[in-house]
């Protein structure tokens, strides 16, 4: 008997799964500011004493894209206190490591022979702790480098167009169990959207069929941090548009905890969602029980174990509806507060007795929705100053709302998008503009939103003077075109600006994949005001919003150096692509077992009805493109010494812009 228990635990993989565990939310909250280190902590303890074969993680285990000492400090030192340790590892990672972990090491942490890694972390990132920057580094990249998490799933956008990822699976063998671990760190959800609804935009590599190993005696996951379908469909990510090989996808992003997994129909795969480890808003679907994976694996069967988590903070959440209410006046104040007072104290009482018995007593967060439909509403600070010390949140214990006309199915897609208040809604702007029936004289609508989303999700605090000075840029461009410069005056150039405006929608409306990425650094405005292109590509190229390619080339037509900026940026792709399908050598002991056919992510759903192609290019190609792009530029040099003495004419519209951009901002 004891013998086949030895032969299961030897043929069983054993995986601890969580998601969003926001390390660093309200760190400078006296109260709040532990819980999600104890949180995190809590999570490894469980691996530790379950003795899991290593702990998979599904992004954002930072809350800030950039965290703060503190923050990473307490995030090491609770790892090295769990993972480092004399237990043995008892399955092997059989792939191309170098194409699996792509930093300078290129191995699982566990082979280093300089540390002893007991619990292996795998882990990708999230759209809070997402790669940024010239050099295209996330937080989690620090950890990795630390030796601590192996980071994958982190992908090169190759090709043209909407851009082309290919997901490389973590290939793990023990004993008779073979996983094939593929991971995808977040994307900007429309262009994902996109990519899968574009054939050959996404393909997946399967692994190799060997002697004694079918390609169906894989067990398949997928790890992805992405917006699960919700009202506004291009915004997210259709279950349906995944592949249908997969067994078992572990979804993150969303922080409802539904940690029972839940089969997809006529897909074949199971979901799990394990929501966040740490309550973030103040929401329903944040008031469930939080709970975490234990996930076993043998042959192609799964076992799935859900274990709460005990350490998190209590919070109790209800709805309060004032006019069915039988003992509340709606000319009396106090009557009011009377019920209200009542619904909070049966809150708190509720949570305590809830209290683990031994565990360490923690202040409760408390949240009431008030429908204050017909009545007058009271001070939320005033109300809770009364709850300082019994709570954990007395500023904002109530938030006032009034009933719509919405139907509850609408109700409650709409409080299950508020799970994440902080993110942004990319079509705020286009909407603010619809609504209104406001027409843009300058900027694009388009324009402003990507520079909100760099505003907001890059910290990209420059992003609203790139897009104004790129903007400037195509409309000087535009207007020193016309032969009758000198002759504008300040009423016409406003008039003509809007033509421009016009005009730039228009080609864009024709190009849907030519929106602007704008530059997010000083040096950067400066490369735009000296016309060097060349540093403008790259600081552009690391971008994984849109295809700047494609942008550089169509911003600085007619420029001296764009010709070379359009060669740098497509060798810097062609670079990437290589890179990404290199076969080093790796630590995979040379038993590399990805198959060089691909599998299109189109498998398995309906195809878009758009008409799209992917252009493969060969060295040839590149060299006729390279030698064009010099007769190219050896013309544009012509037409600039020709054209010399209209640069005056030119620099006095430009001044009459400034007057009008100074104007309108």
């Amino acid at each position: 008997m004891a013998g086949s228990r030895s032969e299961d635990s030897s043929n069983t993989l054993r995986i601890l799964v969580a998601t969003d565990c926001h390390l660093g939310y309200m760190e400078k909250d006296e109260i709040r500011r532990h819980d999600s280190f104890q949180s995190f902590d809590e999570i490894c303890s469980i691996a530790e004493e379950k003795r899991v074969d290593f702990l998979l993680l599904g992004g954002d285990l930072f809350h800030e894209n950039k965290p703060s000492r503190s923050t990473l400090v307490k995030a090491i030192e609770i790892l090295r206190r769990h993972c480092l340790n004399d237990q043995p590892v008892q399955f092997q990672v059989v792939s191309d490591q170098t194409v699996n972990f792509q930093n300078a090491f290129g191995h699982v942490n566990y082979e280093d022979p300089h540390f002893n890694v007991g619990l292996p972390v795998f882990s990708i990132h999230g759209n809070h702790d997402d790669p940024a920057g010239v050099d295209n580094l996330s937080a989690v990249d620090i950890l990795s480098a630390c030796n601590l998490v192996n980071y994958f799933g982190k992908m090169v956008l190759g090709g043209s167009g909407v851009g082309q990822i290919t997901l490389y699976p973590i290939l793990i063998r023990k004993g008779s169990t073979t996983l094939a671990l593929y991971g995808l760190g977040n994307i900007r959800d429309e262009r994902l959207n996109r990519m899968f609804q574009t054939p050959h935009a996404v393909q997946w590599m399967r692994p190799e069929p060997q002697e004694g190993c079918e390609v169906s005696d894989w067990f398949n996951i997928l790890v992805l941090h992405q917006n699960r379908v919700k009202m506004n469909a291009k915004n997210a990510i259709n279950e349906r548009f995944l592949p249908r090989f997969l067994d078992f996808i572990v979804w993150g992003h969303e922080h409802e905890c539904l940690i029972d997994p839940q089969e997809v129909p006529g897909m074949g795969f199971h979901i799990t969602q394990p929501g966040s480890s740490v309550a973030t808003s103040l929401i329903d679907g944040e008031s469930k029980p939080k709970h975490v994976l234990l996930l076993e694996i043998k042959g192609n069967q799964y076992r799935p174990n859900k274990i709460p988590l005990t350490s998190v903070r209590p919070f109790e959440y209800t709805e309060v509806v004032l006019k069915d209410e039988p003992d509340i006046d709606p000319n009396d104040q106090n009557s009011i507060l009377e019920h209200l007072d009542k619904v909070v104290s049966g809150l708190i009482k509720k949570s305590n007795r809830k209290a683990v018995n031994g565990s360490e007593r923690k202040l409760p967060l408390v949240r009431v929705k008030v429908d204050y439909s017909g009545f007058m509403t009271i001070n939320p600070q005033r109300f809770g100053q009364k709850y300082v010390g019994k709570v954990a949140n007395p500023q904002d214990i109530l938030i006032f709302s009034k009933s719509s006309k919405r139907s509850q199915k609408e109700a409650k897609i709409d409080d299950s998008e508020r799970l994440r208040p902080e993110e942004l809604n990319q079509q705020n702007i286009e909407a603010l503009v619809a609504e209104n029936n406001l027409k843009m004289e300058i900027l694009p609508v388009n324009d402003l939103d990507v520079a909100l989303h760099n505003f907001v999700n890059k910290d990209d605090k420059m992003a609203f003077y790139n897009c104004l000075h790129y903007n400037l840029e195509e409309t000087r461009k535009k207007i020193g075109k016309d032969s009758d410069v000198s002759k504008f005056e300040e009423e016409d150039l406003i008039l003509k600006v809007g033509e421009c405006l016009e005009e730039r929608v228009k080609e864009r409306s024709s190009h849907p994949t030519d929106t602007p990425q704008f530059t997010s650094s000083m040096q950067s405005i400066e490369n735009i005001r000296s016309k060097n292109v060349t540093g403008i590509g790259s600081a552009a190229s690391f971008s994984d919003d849109e295809d700047t390619a494609q942008i550089l080339s169509s911003a600085n037509k007619g420029r001296k150096g764009s010709s070379a900026a359009s060669r740098s940026s497509r060798d810097a792709s062609e670079l990437g692509k290589s890179s990404t399908r290199g076969r080093g050598r790796g630590r995979g002991r040379g038993s590399s077992g990805l198959k060089q056919t691909t599998l299109d992510a189109t498998l398995g759903f309906r195809r878009s009805q758009r008409s799209t192609s992917v252009k493969v290019q060969s060295i040839a190609d590149d060299e006729e493109n390279v030698d064009s792009a010099s007769s190219e530029e050896h013309e544009i040099n012509e037409v600039e010494s020709s054209s010399e003495n209209k640069n005056d004419e030119i620099t006095k519209v430009a001044s009459k812009l400034q007057i009008v951009f100074r104007f309108y901002s």
